[in-house]
């Protein structure tokens, strides 16, 4: 009689996996083993919801229930339709660029426009600290790569006079307005000065910046009114926005280039209508969240200005970095914030370079002053 399975049961696979179990032996060595928690009930100091648009489900009521889940292809075959492109327009407007683009991740966005832009010839010139997506978009991409020391622009000078560029190519300049990490910004308006002086080509990723900073959340780009200057924007949704996805903001010749070349728009599967409709929500709801956006800034503040037992980087993001060195020290104050009732997760090696491993505590528009009133006196 075949055996039948009750939910939560396996079968042990017939393959030989050990390799796996080694790899996995010396990350536990590491004090580094990674995990999947659930969301519990504790103080949020953790997620990406700056302006709290998930904790207070504000777009719940702005979607209209009878939308298509699915979108049955990629938007080259049946996936296109008539609202996702109304939300490109939307977004387009919005960041004052001539097109937008929709992909179905920040990551994707990241790798499409990095794999297939740079060609054979071509310099990337990027920043060291940069997220996974834009190293991965790198690699996937045919033209010669050097990092740069973060935020350098003295360095990133110097590798601009010296990198052998050939005759008709391309050089590429890749940062992040706000680095995830760190909660610091590039010094944009310095790197806006060396693409004119050496025709390189800018692209910045917006991820942590869009609904936080600018007036209405434009991200740094726009608030330093240098939108016209750069050749491709990337902005995720999944993060300050409350919902999913990313766009890149550019030319009409920018997106029309993406979707013929980037892989990561071609061979995948379309938002679907409900998607792009929480995303038109959340640009019809985070530019007006201008009280969210204040308070937020008073808790930053009064975070900063706090002496605590640690090093703290300063930041006037809600990313708030707390420097513990060690993968054994950081989880063991971690584990005491949590056992406190704050969800605050520290952030290991190899993620981070070693002996940098840190808390990277986020700061929310529904947290209070309260709240970080007992967190400051934990870490004092």
């Amino acid at each position: 009689m075949k055996q039948v399975l009750s939910f939560g049961q396996y079968k042990q696979p017939m393959y030989n996996d050990s390799f796996l179990e080694k790899r996995l032996s010396r990350r536990k060595a590491q004090n580094a083993f990674r995990q999947l928690k659930l969301p519990g009930s504790k103080i949020d100091l953790c997620s990406n919801d700056y302006l709290g648009i998930v904790h207070n489900n504000l777009l719940h009521d702005k979607i209209n229930p009878g939308l298509k889940t699915g979108s049955t292809g990629s938007r080259l075959l049946a996936g296109n339709y008539a609202l996702i492109e109304e939300t490109e327009k939307q977004i387009a407007a919005f960041h004052q660029a001539e097109a937008a683009l929709i992909f179905n991740s920040g990551y994707d966005a990241n790798t499409g426009v990095l794999s297939s832009i740079p060609q054979k010839g071509d310099i990337i010139l990027y920043d060291q600290l940069c997220h996974a997506s834009i190293r991965d978009g790198i690699r996937l991409s045919f033209a010669q790569s050097f990092s740069f020391v973060h935020n350098d622009v003295a360095e990133l000078e110097r590798k601009l006079k010296t990198v052998p560029v050939a005759a008709g190519s391309h050089i590429f300049i890749v940062t992040e307005s706000v680095f995830s990490m760190d909660g610091d910004f590039c010094p944009l308006q310095e790197m806006v000065a060396l693409t004119k002086t050496h025709h390189a080509h800018l692209i910045i990723d917006e991820a942590h910046a869009i609904g936080v900073i600018g007036e209405k959340g434009e991200g740094l780009c726009q608030r330093e009114n240098l939108e016209q200057e750069i050749f491709g924007r990337v902005y995720t949704f999944g993060k300050a926005c409350g919902c999913h996805g990313a766009a890149v903001c550019g030319s009409r010749q920018l997106k029309d280039y993406l979707i013929n070349f980037a892989r990561s728009f071609i061979y995948t599967t379309a938002l679907p209508e409900h998607a792009a409709a929480v995303i038109q929500a959340s640009y019809n709801t985070s530019p007006f969240l201008k009280d969210e956006r204040v308070h937020l800034q008073r808790l930053i503040q009064y975070f900063q200005k706090a002496n605590l037992q640690f090093e703290k980087l300063p930041s006037t993001t809600p990313i708030q970095i707390v420097m513990i060195p060690g993968n054994e020290e950081v989880k063991k104050i971690a584990a005491q914030l949590q056992h406190e009732g704050f969800d605050v997760r520290p952030i290991l090696y190899p993620t981070v370079p070693l002996n940098k491993e840190r808390l990277r505590i986020v700061i929310h528009a529904f947290n209070t002053i309260d709240e970080i009133e007992e967190l400051i006196h934990i870490l004092s």
